[in-house]
């Protein structure tokens, strides 16, 4: 075993990430060349395999090594790992039969020993096909889960799942009660799977406080006001659990500096 740092981080579109505060050097690039992460878990890239590669050529010329999982939809989704350690194996989606197979929502990278997963949740919408259809992926992520939760295995599924589990992970959660996100059945999903030994590595080392939040609307003065949700979680096998011995949000200082309307949550790993 050895110390693994892991990032998860939707990047809200790779091209926007990189080419926004590019001309002032904080882009994504940037942010890439001076984090201490071993790994890189990239959410809604939003880009084929060739033009991700492309835009984090810099990235791959300075030793990154890259996985990905493109969007069955052109704009839509795309995972990725990115790895400065060698990769041994990668599996994309789940079941070669399940109807999310090629979505582009989740994607296996092998690494140390460890399996590290990027996971993309539906947004979803209350009452319609949209929310359905989360179930649904939140079914199928589940049950591959649970094939990963075995004694001696050490893994971490890492993303952004699009559901706030506790008031405490959310500003608003009054004004939110009846939306995807912060629905009752969506919040007790998260508690399912934290029941069956998973655990959400920020939480257990921020017991009791508000947020860390990871995600803040563009609009208004959502950011200035940190009136967030913290949607982006590491949930870890207990013996990897055992191991985190810190977890930040790397959250920007100010409105102007942000390269996405989330922030990079890290993980460090024992």
């Amino acid at each position: 075993m050895s110390r693994l740092i892991v990032t998860t981080i939707n990047v809200n579109g790779i091209r926007a990430a990189v080419r926004r505060r590019s001309e002032s050097n904080l882009g994504l690039l940037a942010w890439l060349d001076d984090t201490a992460a071993d790994v890189v878990c990239l959410q809604e890239t939003r880009c084929d395999d060739d033009q991700l590669a492309a835009a984090l050529a810099p990235a791959l010329d300075d030793g990154w090594q890259l996985v990905s999982a493109c969007p069955h939809l052109k704009g839509r989704n795309g995972v990725a790992v990115l790895s400065r350690r060698p990769i041994a194996a990668v599996r994309i989606g789940f079941d070669e039969r399940c109807e999310f197979a090629l979505h582009g929502r989740y994607l296996e990278a092998d690494i140390d020993g460890v399996t590290v997963a990027s996971v993309y949740v539906q947004t979803g919408e209350a009452g319609t096909e949209r929310q359905d259809e989360k179930e649904r992926f939140m079914a199928a992520l589940a049950h591959r889960m649970a094939a990963l939760n075995t004694p001696g295995r050490e893994a971490v599924v890492c993303g952004d799942w699009n559901i706030a589990h506790t008031e405490n992970d959310i500003k608003n959660w009054r004004g939110n009660l009846r939306k995807s996100g912060f629905l009752p059945n969506e919040r007790q999903w998260v508690s399912d799977l934290l029941a069956t030994g998973w655990v959400d590595v920020m939480r257990a080392l921020h017991p009791d406080v508000a947020g860390p939040y990871s995600w803040w609307s563009w609009r208004g003065r959502a950011f200035d006001n940190d009136a967030g949700w913290r949607i982006d979680y590491h949930l870890a096998t207990p013996a990897l659990a055992a191991r985190a011995t810190a977890a930040r949000v790397e959250k920007p200082a100010a409105y102007d500096l942000r390269w996405s309307d989330h922030a990079p949550v890290t993980v460090e790993f024992a």
